[in-house]
């Protein structure tokens, strides 16, 4: 009993390893997503179906319910489905938001299974706050960083929408959140210190 549990924490650290490293790397994203069909033929908030060949609502991309699996190897299958549809979700939002289609950004996002992944409401963070709501798209980072603080990315962006709203010493606080966090080399730092002239921290 004692090693099924010891086996078990260890696995779920290796998890959350992989999961941080992952948001990390998330964190570094320098490059623009490739416009693809989903933002040069779809329309009306559509993504481009590769698989079908054909321009599909976010929500369609879900597949019809059924009954729920009860043995072990078929749930751990349909997590990974749910896994890769919101990494879906996720890559076309980020399309959608770079070609300022924030209403679009927030469709997708919103028709992905886990509402409480960082990266998620990070980006509904973004997107809310590109369509003039500040008081939610803060909310929006805050509970990103509730569910992961280390998630950088959404201090960048959280430090940047300070600025926005002439709280530089608060933006300030973020960038040595990011720096003390390991991510000084990182996009997000950069993205930061640059919002803020370039002007480093000492504390």
């Amino acid at each position: 009993m004692l090693r099924h549990t010891m086996l078990l924490s260890f696995c779920a650290a290796v998890s959350l390893t992989a999961l941080s490293a992952a948001r990390a790397a998330d964190s570094d994203t320098t490059t623009p997503p490739v416009a693809t069909e989903t933002t040069t033929t779809c329309t009306d908030g559509k993504i481009w179906n590769e698989e079908k060949k054909e321009c599909v609502a976010p929500e369609d991309l879900k597949p019809a319910e059924g009954t729920p699996a009860e043995d072990e190897a078929t749930q751990e299958e349909e997590k990974k489905t749910e896994r890769e549809i919101d990494d879906k979700l996720y890559q076309a939002a980020r399309e959608f938001a770079y070609a300022g289609q924030h209403e679009n950004a927030l469709r997708a996002l919103r028709a992905a299974y886990d509402q409480e992944d960082p990266r998620i409401l990070n980006y509904m963070g973004y997107n809310t706050r590109k369509l003039g709501n500040m008081a939610l798209g803060m909310a929006y980072y805050e509970r990103a960083l509730q569910k992961d603080e280390n998630y950088i990315l959404a201090r960048s962006y959280m430090g940047q929408a300070l600025i926005e709203q002439g709280d530089i010493e608060g933006a300030r606080v973020q960038l040595v959140e990011i720096r003390d966090r390991g991510g000084e080399k990182t996009w997000a730092y950069r993205a930061l210190l640059q919002s803020l002239g370039g002007e480093r921290t000492t504390y």
